[in-house]
């Protein structure tokens, strides 16, 4: 009786399997045959209607427990996996992680169900299929593990002239952190080795240092601050420009000024400036004779979210007497309608070239009628006004006459200017004339200056030359990166005194900063201009530098769009077919169209970091796509207005009233999982050669741990190679350091091959570069980061966090090594 009650347990149990593996084929079976009769009638992939119809004929089967259920499952997936290596674009892990693992689930279960219920099967061939559905089982759990690893990693070693560091000028490198990029050429490049490649897995905590910046309420900002580094004092700002002052060894605060800022819009503080009268070669003795006890022979500037211009004594913090007015210019008036700062102010780093202070600005690009997109150059003795660069007024250096404004609504320059001293150029990235995604009545002043490179005279701010990277730029591609200066060798093999520009779409054009001439090739490529909007006019071709490496911009298909699951994928697909996508610089219309590269970037604000004595350019990037669409001024009354950068999932349009449209939609092309439509990787870090021009290494940077589907974390460090913010910092012992990734870490490249060699767990996220800086007074090194927090991320900070050897694992304090103490 005991054998035969186990024995209808076991079938009572087999049945429920069987209905239950049934059931679940057959609910796959129907939505994917729904869904994919829905691509196919967009044109797209014929695989989901087809497999969805066998899955529901294969349910059917196993509730019938009819034997041709098993060459069923068996063909099935067969077909899937030679489906799925054919569909794949570039066989990869993550391509394929999608199209195999359901079918592979199902495989097993419809293996087992055959097992267990099938009649007239031998007990040998019933032992087989659950053995075989044990190994796929097994082969699962291998791809689980295989997720916590690296993939789509890139490694050209041979594209590299030399591994080992070249010498270099060091007299003219400095021991100072004195501009954005460190130096004046941006290239964010430290001439000290004291922390290698061997002994960075030592690196501790030294000290953190507490901000109080505003952790709560509206407009916080985001902590995107390198701290400028003179001697052994740290100067940071916070989001709303409240500057302090720093102990370089103890992390102890010194002094802290708030100069009581508040905006609305892009609240943030890159950086100061810094001012040495002492050392200013561009003044004259006379210019420096006073007394040497006066205040403010050593200042910091900074430009305010409020749109205002101090100046602070660099030891004490108190204001410049004689700076503007009671220490401060108001850099308002005659910029057209600021509203207070709000549609109006600077939002990067002033560049101090020999005694100015150049200021650009980030202009609200709603309307027509925008505040003006002038760049200003003041005296940093005492705020005067030295030029200004209008290309309204291109024979007019100074202000308008009273009265008047600085011409409206032209293309600005929101990031951050470079310097060359001995051309005595100031080269400016600017962006669009506002609106952004429209362009019909565009006067020849936005269509020259928008989306381009342009060199001004340091003295005069008059114009030498320039060089556009976006025609007719209807897509925001403005240039969002500091401009980086490096001499390299052109196809003669002449050293030739160069720019390095990176954009949004992936380019990276090198030119001749003397004439504004490329140096690499770049070509006039034809792009697609219809459809289009209203009244538009595009460029028929658009410039692309195929003299250096494409980073982060290959094509879309359908076949490259990814999910996390083959529901999602499948989903995706269908976004991509309903999408109007004609490649590169597809042009803004009223059906949505896919925006790739994306507003976001390719490479955006952090700028680049150069290895100089590896003649190394190291490059981050992210790859989210946009789907967009130019609504109407009768449609847009249809949805909720935001002025949000990217408004994203919420159904709301950012206003762009010109033309016949009241706004734009953005959402990101992504799955109802939140998670990006194009395969990964969503954000790399890469090595190019400046020698070669060829790439080096290209490797995935970020895990999920912090973030994942619908936001939530997923605590699981899978390198998916996430989007990426803030820049790299390079050093001549051969490292990178890097902290703009979406997980929670500072974390240490090797510069020859892309290798983790060292990550730091911080307490959130940071969108800053490293501060890399040794001591004076004791020559210990030092790596420092402004964890703040990720944009729009819900975990936020104000930890400036310094990072350093054990005294025995590095150079002993007191005893600097390396380069001059300049």
């Amino acid at each position: 009786m005991n054998d035969i009650s186990n024995q209808r347990r076991r079938s009572g149990a087999a049945t429920v399997f069987r209905l239950t593996v049934a059931a679940l084929t057959g609910l796959v079976g129907l939505w994917l045959a729904w869904e994919g009769f829905e691509l196919a009638t967009l044109g797209g992939s014929l695989y989901y209607v087809l497999a969805g119809l066998a899955y529901v004929q294969l349910g059917i089967l196993f509730v019938a427990r009819s034997r041709i259920a098993l060459p069923v499952t068996v063909l099935i997936f067969a077909a899937t996996c030679v489906w799925a290596v054919l569909d794949t674009p570039e066989i990869g892990y993550w391509p394929l992680l999608p199209r195999l693992v359901l079918p592979a689930i199902l495989f097993t279960f419809g293996l087992w169900t055959c097992a267990a219920s099938l009649p007239a099967l031998s007990t040998s061939t019933r032992r087989t299929l659950t053995g075989g559905g044990l190994a796929v089982t097994a082969a699962l759990l291998v791809t689980l593990v295989e997720a916590f690893f690296p993939h789509g990693e890139i490694h050209h070693p041979e594209a590299m002239v030399g591994s080992e560091g070249l010498d270099v000028a060091q007299d003219d490198i400095g021991d100072n952190w004195e501009f954005f990029g460190r130096n004046a050429n941006g290239t964010r490049f430290v001439p000290y080795t004291q922390i290698t490649p061997q002994n960075v897995e030592k690196l501790k905590v030294a000290w953190t240092y507490h901000t109080g910046r505003r952790l709560t309420g509206a407009a916080i900002g985001v902590d995107e601050n390198t701290p400028q580094q003179i001697g052994n004092v740290l100067y940071s700002c916070s989001p709303e420009s409240i500057v302090t002052a720093i102990d370089g060894d103890t992390g102890q605060r010194i002094w802290k000024f708030d100069p009581n800022a508040r905006t609305a819009e892009h609240v943030s503080c890159r950086g100061v400036g810094y001012h040495d009268i002492d050392h200013d070669d561009s003044l004259t003795a006379d210019d420096k004779a006073t007394d040497p006890a006066q205040p403010c022979r050593q200042r910091i500037v900074v430009s305010t979210v409020d749109a205002r211009l101090f100046a602070l004594d660099a030891h004490t913090g108190t204001l410049c007497p004689g700076f503007g007015q009671d220490g401060f210019v108001d850099l308002k008036p005659q910029m057209g309608p600021t509203e207070g700062g709000k549609r109006y102010h600077p939002s990067a780093v002033p560049l101090i070239a020999g005694h100015i202070a150049v200021i650009g600005g980030w202009v609200r690009d709603i309307v027509h009628g925008e505040p003006s997109g002038v760049v200003r150059a003041y005296d940093v003795r005492n705020g005067a006004l030295v030029w200004a660069w209008d290309v309204g007024a291109p024979d007019r250096t100074g202000a308008p006459p009273e009265g008047e404004t600085y011409t409206l609504e032209t293309p600005n320059m929101w990031t951050v200017p470079t310097y060359d001293r001995a051309l005595n150029l100031v080269y400016l990235p600017t962006g669009n004339g506002p609106p952004d995604y429209w362009g019909g009545d565009r006067d020849a002043l936005k269509e020259k200056f928008g989306a381009a490179v342009v060199a001004v005279d340091a003295s005069t701010g008059k114009t030498k030359w320039v060089f556009q990277t976006v025609h007719h730029d209807v897509w925001d591609y403005d240039l969002p990166s500091q401009p980086v200066l490096q001499d390299v060798t052109n196809e003669k093999g002449e050293k030739v005194p160069a720019l390095i520009q990176t954009t949004k779409t992936g380019n990276i054009f090198v030119l001749d900063r003397r004439t504004g001439t490329p140096i690499t090739a770049v070509e006039e490529r034809d792009v697609a201009t219809s459809p289009a909007g209203q009244g538009e006019h595009l460029s028929k071709t658009q410039p692309t530098s195929v003299g250096m490496p494409l980073i982060g911009a290959d094509p879309l298909s359908e076949r490259s769009m990814w999910g996390v699951s083959t529901f999602d994928q499948l989903y995706c697909r269908i976004k991509f077919k309903q999408s109007v996508y004609t490649g590169p610089f597809t042009p803004p219309g009223e059906k949505p169209y896919i925006e790739w590269p994306s507003l976001l970037g390719g490479m955006n604000w952090g700028g680049v970091a150069i290895d100089e004595s590896r003649g190394l350019m190291f490059v981050n990037d992210m790859r989210i796509p946009l789907q967009m669409t130019l609504e109407t001024r009768e449609n847009a009354k249809k949805f909720k207005v935001s002025t949000d950068e990217v408004p994203g999932f919420m159904g709301t349009i950012r206003p762009q009233v010109a033309g016949p449209y009241g706004g734009v939609k953005i959402d990101i092309l992504q799955s109802p999982l939140q998670v990006p439509c194009n395969t990964p990787p969503f954000g790399t870090m890469s090595a190019i050669d400046l020698r070669t021009k060829k790439l080096v290494w290209q490797v995935p940077l970020g895990t999920v741990q912090d973030t994942g589907p619908m936001g939530i974390k997923t605590h699981m460090s899978v390198p998916l190679g996430m989007p990426t913010l803030g820049g790299p910092t390079a050093t001549a012992s051969g490292l990178v350091f890097f902290a703009g990734t979406q997980d929670y870490y500072l974390r240490a490249l090797d510069a020859k091959s892309g290798k983790i060699v060292w990550q730091g767990r911080l307490p959130v996220g940071a969108v800053a570069a490293p501060l890399i800086y040794r001591s004076p007074r004791t020559g210990k090194e030092y790596v420092v980061i402004s964890a703040g927090g990720m944009s729009h991320s819900p975990d936020i900070g104000d930890d400036i966090i310094a990072y350093a050897l054990p005294d025995t694992a590095g150079a002993m304090p007191g005893v600097p090594e390396g380069s001059n103490r300049k």
